[in-house]
């Protein structure tokens, strides 16, 4: 299974240290093929690539080669919604994670969006369980 993992890059790094954790989890069921969002080195310039152009058009590449979206939405991010906006018009699965909290509001256009699925959680350990069964359900392993 291809796994393709979107978190916030440029949209603040405050959360790379539990992206790493989920990534680290998400390698148990397939490749993730976007590693480098948990690595703390990555900063909010997203220095991965040589320039916007090819970041853009590889990340595509791995969410069109991917056969499951999962997203950590809980810190804003214009790049990961918009990931999430081709990942739904590619017909892939989408499951979007949303850490509960004061300080947090999840996007209506995440909430209301029937083509994906969501999971509220408060720690990686919340995580684990429902993720799994959604990595082994059949609209993701297809």
């Amino acid at each position: 299974m291809k796994i393709y993992f979107a978190g916030s890059i440029r949209g603040g790094r405050q959360d790379a240290a539990l992206y790493e954790q989920i990534i680290q989890y998400l390698k148990s069921f397939g490749e993730v093929l976007t590693e480098h969002v948990g690595d703390p080195a990555l900063t909010s310039a997203g220095d991965d690539g040589p320039n916007d152009q090819f970041i853009h058009d590889r990340d595509l590449e791995w969410l069109q080669t991917s056969d499951v979206i999962v997203a950590e939405v809980t810190a804003v991010s214009m790049g990961v919604g918009y990931e999430i906006g081709r990942a739904v018009e590619m017909g892939k699965p989408v499951l979007c994670l949303f850490r509960e909290g004061p300080k947090h509001n999840l996007s209506a256009m995440i909430a209301g969006c029937s083509d994906v699925e969501l999971i509220y959680y408060s720690d990686i350990e919340d995580l684990k369980v429902p993720l799994q069964k959604y990595l082994f359900s059949s609209k993701a392993s297809e």
